[in-house]
Parts: structure tokens; sequence; C-alpha cells
């Protein structure tokens, strides 16, 4: 076997990959799905916060992020354990817990990484064990010259951060802001000559966003505009 691959064995399936391959990209690679929101393919520091893509791993105390952890030659990882998927489950209803649950009014259904988690896990997409708590904000954020952002969809993953940072051209950057449970995507800068031309060519964060609360404000206007022509319809027959 060649020095630059390496093999190692996840739920018994034994396969091969590039050595420094991240855990996550390798299962992910060989269609084993672990949940996760918060990593990007090409990530050097994924930021390990969603704490959905927990593995066990043979020989090693506890589980750990797969995201982060590069594969090792003989490595022995465990994706699907009953603790896991209870750490999993735990994670993801503190994730919904600030969500409406309204998914026929996103643009982002049908195709929302929220929506397939919650199948993989069995999970209903609005929390009974913990109260619904929105956000202190308002719903729609507007301080973008043409990109809408919904705090309460937002699961604060970093992955438009992430894009953005990497256009390095680009004439402002995304950033978190506020801290604790206000914590938001802040688009301070955004006011800068060139912004708007840029990030409607651009698009590279709403297309990193795994729940839809990015969007071009004239795409949501016509989407808004279209549900409200199907309720009318719908109210006619």
């Amino acid at each position: 076997m060649s020095d630059d691959m390496v093999v190692l064995t996840v739920d018994g399936l034994e396969i091969k990959v590039p050595r420094g391959t991240k855990l996550l990209q390798a299962c992910l690679d060989n269609g084993i799905y672990i949940p996760n929101l918060c990593y990007l393919e090409g990530m050097e520091r994924p930021p390990s916060s969603c704490r959905l893509c927990l593995v066990e791993i043979e020989g090693r105390p506890g589980p750990v992020p797969s995201c982060s952890l590069e594969v090792e030659n003989g490595m022995v990882v465990h994706t699907s354990t009953d603790a896991l998927r209870r750490l999993q489950q735990t994670a993801f209803r503190l994730l919904v817990s600030t969500n409406s649950g309204k998914c026929s009014l996103c643009m982002a259904n049908k195709r929302c990484e929220m929506q397939r988690i919650a199948k993989f896990l069995h999970m209903p997409l609005r929390t009974k064990r913990l109260r619904h708590i929105p956000k202190d904000m308002p719903r729609i954020i507007e301080e973008h010259p043409c990109i809408d952002y919904e705090s309460n969809k937002c699961v604060l993953c970093g992955r438009c951060i992430y894009v953005c940072g990497r256009q390095e051209d680009a004439p402002f950057h995304l950033d978190f802001a506020g801290r604790g449970f206000n914590t938001v995507i802040s688009f301070f800068g955004s006011e800068l000559p060139g912004v708007a031309e840029y990030c409607r060519d651009c698009g590279a964060c709403i297309a990193a966003c795994p729940v839809g609360a990015l969007s071009y404000r004239e795409d949501r206007q016509r989407f808004l505009q279209q549900l409200e022509r199907n309720k009318a319809s719908r109210a006619r027959k």
C-alpha cells in the first residue's frame, strides 16, 4: 500500500483514503453518512461547533468530532452506537429550539440539511422537550444591500463566514457578532461601495448555508409572492 494512503475500518467496513483526509470526509466519500452542519470539504480547521458529527474510536476515551480528526492507519471507528445517537439527538434539539418548524414557508424546503438530519435521527423539527425560544431580534435582518438574513433559521454553523473569507477580492467579509444566545451573522461594512454588485455575482454564502437563512432579497420576495398566489388559488377552490 502506498504511504500516501490510509486504511481504516468504519462500522465494519474497510475503507482506503488519502493520508490527511478528515475522518468525516472519508466517511461521506464512502457512503457512510454522519450528521453535520458546520463542515465543508477542504476546511483545514473545522469549527466542530454543531456537535453532530461525533464518532467513537476504539482505544480512545469518549466520542470525538469526526470533522476535525484526520484518519490514521488501522483506526477502528463506530458512527451509530446508541450513546452517539443520544448525544446527536440532544445536540439537534438544541439547534431546533429557535426554529419555527414552518418548513413550507421556507425557501430551503426539501433541500435543507436540517430536514435531512431530522429524518436520519428520527427527530421532529419542532422540539417538544425544550420550550421554543425565538431570538430577541428582527426575524428578517436587511442590513445587507441585496441579501436577507433570517436569524431564527440560522444555526451559526459559520459556513457562510468560511466561504466569504475565501473570496480574496471581496470588498467585505461576513463574521459573527453578539454573544451567547444573541449571536448573529454580521454584515458590518456591507454599505461600502461595490458590495451589492459583488455579492449579486458571488452568492457563495447563500449556496453554503445549509438551512436557507441567507437569500437574495429579490428571490425571497418572489418566493413569498408565489406563496400568496398559491394561498389565494386554494381559497378560490
